[in-house]
């Protein structure tokens, strides 16, 4: 008993202390404000990311190659982290609305953009004014595909090979209009490259996204479109859209029999489309390096990776500062083309 009583009286003389000591914190006004910002610094550590979901923007319609892909991965990450991971579609302005959202949202990693060479490359040549700036506003995450424009025409078309097309276009002076997910896009920029390197005279029509503009080759009110080759590969394997060429300098594995357009008569011609994620400039550090890791990881998954080949695409994991590089890279080679071919938006 007496051994009990000692036990119980060392605890109540500990407990004391520590209540004195914590009570004379706080009247010194240091206590509760030291424990809220513990608390508020453990809540806030790159350890703890993700705690809530994460938003990817997509600058463009649903059910384009930027929203596939956007999707692709979104899914995967959900999955990795156990949170949700919603795509929300922001067209616009040739991506510059979605992209421009997440420029100005808190640098924290729940808002990311699935950013495309118009967005990152091609925009800031061509619009006098941009809502951000493509590389101070953003640090890069990983690209994710590197993917070949496909010039396509309606199945009932009158010509079946790119030369049959450029003879129609001359011969028919303003009968030929192409589409595009809107202006400045990679698909505006390869339709005027074609002008350009063809002499055939063909009117730009832009859309939303490259879904309407699809929508409108299908029901023949325009000639053709230059689309990224997941939002149409379906089409043209289902004999609904004829595929003339791709745009890449090698032929594409899912489409051995069509030809690239440089082989089809068309010198100096090469187009890539590419599409890479990327979040707020002042994201932390190790947020980005844990994006990077967890994005990278699933573009390397078996099915993930299969997927994207079977869209015509090409994987393409890398690190942020690689990214980064080759964004600068692709913003000169494409002020250069803008230049040469004349083009600008207000």
């Amino acid at each position: 008993m007496k051994r009990l009583f000692r036990s119980f009286e060392y605890l109540s003389t500990y407990a004391r202390a520590l209540a004195g000591a914590f009570f004379r914190l706080i009247s010194a006004g240091l206590a509760l404000p030291a424990l809220l910002m513990s608390f508020g610094a453990h809540a806030q550590t790159p350890d703890v990311y993700p705690s809530r979901g994460i938003t990817i923007i997509v600058p463009f319609t649903a059910a384009g190659t930027t929203d596939i892909l956007a999707r692709l991965v979104g899914q995967k990450l959900g999955e990795k982290f156990d949170k949700s991971v919603v795509v929300e579609n922001r067209p616009g302005a040739g991506g510059n609305i979605g992209t421009a959202l997440v420029a100005k949202s808190a640098p924290d990693g729940y808002t990311l953009v699935m950013a495309t060479i118009g967005t990152h490359a091609i925009n800031s040549s061509l619009y006098k004014s941009m809502p951000y700036d493509a590389v101070r506003d953003f640090t890069p995450l990983t690209r994710v595909a590197m993917v070949p424009n496909v010039l396509v025409v309606n199945k009932d078309a009158p010509y079946n090979t790119v030369q049959e097309l450029i003879a129609y276009g001359k011969a028919n002076p303003g009968k030929l209009t192409f589409g595009s997910s809107g202006n400045g896009t990679t698909l505006h920029l390869s339709g005027e490259l074609f002008k350009l390197r063809t002499g055939v005279p063909i009117t730009h029509i832009p859309y939303k996204g490259s879904t309407p503009a699809i929508a409108d080759l299908l029901g023949g009110q325009i000639s053709m479109v230059f689309d990224n080759m997941p939002s149409v590969i379906q089409h043209i394997k289902a004999g609904r859209l004829k595929a003339l060429a791709v745009t890449s300098s090698t032929r594409n594995a899912q489409l051995p029999d069509v030809p690239t357009i440089e082989e089809s008569g068309v010198p100096n011609y090469e187009v890539w489309s590419w599409f890479g994620l990327l979040a707020p400039a002042g994201t932390p550090a190790a947020v980005i390096d844990r994006l990077n890791r967890e994005i990278v990881a699933i573009i390397r998954q078996p099915d993930v990776n299969t997927r994207i080949l079977e869209l015509g695409s090409v994987p393409k994991p890398e690190t942020s500062a690689e990214f980064g590089a080759f964004i600068r890279a692709e913003t000169d080679k494409w002020a250069r083309v803008v230049k040469e071919a004349g083009v600008a938006i207000d």
